[in-house]
């Protein structure tokens, strides 16, 4: 499949004259690996980034304290053009969450690892009482609590159960599936999905109508499994009135209850949520550069990055502090060896990329394309590349071309250094979900790299992703990929072309 990649290649040059992709010195990729992977400091960054910087939810006081720790460790490594851009507003504010302690204590005492939904208000001090199961199985049911849940501790019924699974924990890619990768799905019939409908209410929807009006103690959740609660938020706008503080606990301590409940055990539970707000209403990205030095391309940018928030539980590792501390590894490695880009190299890290893609999609809008105006912005023709890394600590094996086929040569060349080191997929097809999609739907060169799985789902938006989910020879790898890829953009005479897109 490379040869196949590679005589695209040389059709292209030949089609188009002077699409001609050049790979930069072997000498140039052996300085980068042997700074990559002689003189890394990953290992410093990884901790730095987790076990100090610790919880980064957008707007918290937490992101404020990591945007500051972030532009001075820019500043130190040499970077310039260091600042803190507003991407959009962000209604519901700062929230931080200064204390939870949950417990059950009858039938006996457990204390339970738990979670507040991120945005809900706090108790008045610890609550303690029996826990109300709502058991609602049609909508009439509703009215078996009404005017009976005020100050109560209400439990939610089972939304999800816990399944065994005999899947492995963590895992990389098998050549097979590689290779899977490497076909071209388009051919493929795209069928329309009939979406069933029972004609019926939905009755989450009731429950929350009747606990917004009821005005409970607390609201105890089910969610995640193998005793680790997930991470969830409610929509809020700041200045609204508090909201009911809410808890979500892992499907075994949740179910427990619930099940004793149903088998008519009391139970009693001692639950204590301080939560604190905040008038920080903008969503804001962290960046910084190494300016381009050609007098004919320095104006053009190639731009990496990561989303710099993550969820309030665990250090946010693996989901995205990875990607950030790779691409700021990967600029460290292009400072040390004193490279002098044709191109501008720009690193963004986004904030409220857990929100929506709030922090690429605002400098899209600001510097790309306004959606509102219809028109084009003044990077729109500048921005020569977007790579980003969102999809764990895993290896990188490969790219996603987003069903780009221009792109196909220019990777195929700038990929002959580092193939030895086991990045050999090129895969024509889509990845979504992460920042490189709020560029790649105007038709900007825009990339997430194909990475191995590892264990990325046992802490995905979980207390347990922290320090412990990085892989730091795999991230050593990454930055190395990164240096390299991003040097070669920057130094390429051409560039990948868009791809044609709709403008709207």
């Amino acid at each position: 499949m490379k040869k196949i990649f590679i005589c695209i290649a040389f059709l292209w040059t030949g089609l188009f004259g002077g699409m001609a992709q050049q790979c930069l010195p072997e000498l140039t990729a052996f300085k980068i690996k042997n700074e990559a992977f002689r003189n890394s400091q990953l290992e410093d960054m990884a901790v730095w980034m987790t076990d100090f910087m610790g919880p980064r939810l957008v707007a918290s006081k937490l992101y404020d304290r990591a945007v500051k720790l972030t532009m001075e460790k820019m500043k130190a490594l040499g970077l310039e053009n260091v600042r803190v851009e507003v991407a959009m507003d962000f209604l519901k504010g700062g929230w931080d969450n200064q204390r939870t302690y949950a417990a059950m204590t009858t039938p006996y005492y457990c204390n339970f690892a738990a979670n507040p939904k991120a945005w809900t208000g706090s108790t008045p001090g610890p609550v303690k009482g029996e826990v109300v199961l709502l058991q609602v199985k049609k909508p009439k049911d509703i009215e078996n609590y009404r005017g009976k849940l005020a100050g109560k501790i209400v439990l939610m019924p089972i939304v999800k159960e816990y399944k065994l699974t005999f899947e492995p924990t963590a895992k990389r890619y098998t050549e097979e599936e590689l290779k899977t990768l490497e076909q071209d799905p388009r051919p493929q019939s795209r069928r329309r999905v009939t979406q069933l409908t029972t004609g019926g209410t939905n009755l989450l929807e009731l429950m929350a109508k009747l606990l917004k009006t009821e005005k409970p103690a607390v609201i105890v959740h089910g969610a995640g499994n193998l005793n680790v609660p997930h991470s969830l938020g409610i929509g809020y706008k700041w200045g609204e009135p508090e909201p009911t503080p809410e808890l979500v606990l892992p499907v075994e301590a949740h179910s427990r209850m619930v099940r004793l409940v149903e088998r008519g055990t009391p139970v009693e539970m001692e639950i204590d949520i301080q939560n604190e707000f905040n008038n920080h209403l903008t969503v804001d990205n962290v960046i910084a550069e190494i300016p381009g030095k050609d007098p004919e391309l320095k104006n053009e940018i190639v731009l990496i990055g990561g989303h710099l928030d993550s969820w309030h539980a665990g250090t946010g590792a693996a989901d995205n502090a990875s990607g950030c501390m790779v691409m700021l590894e990967a600029l460290r490695i292009l400072k040390a060896l004193d490279v002098q880009p044709r191109r501008t190299i720009r690193v963004a890290l986004w904030g409220g990329e857990e929100q929506g893609m709030m922090g690429s999609r605002g400098y899209v809008q600001k510097y790309i394309y306004d959606v509102k105006a219809k028109e084009k912005k003044d990077e729109f023709d500048r921005l020569v590349l977007y790579l980003n890394m969102d999809n764990g600590s895993g290896r990188f094996r490969g790219i996603y071309l987003q069903e780009n086929d221009m792109a196909a040569p220019y990777f195929a060349a700038w990929m002959k250094p580092v193939e030895a080191l086991g990045f050999t997929t090129l895969s024509p097809r889509n990845n979504y979900g992460t920042d490189h999609t709020s560029f790649d739907r105007f038709g900007i060169p825009a990339f997430q790299f194909i990475q191995d799985g590892l264990d990325y789902l046992t802490g995905y938006h979980r207390p347990t992703d922290t320090y412990e989910r990085l892989v730091i020879d795999d991230l050593k790898y990454n930055a190395a990929m990164i240096a390299w890829f991003t040097l070669c953009a920057a130094m390429d005479d051409t560039r990948i072309p868009s791809k044609p897109v709709e403008l709207r």
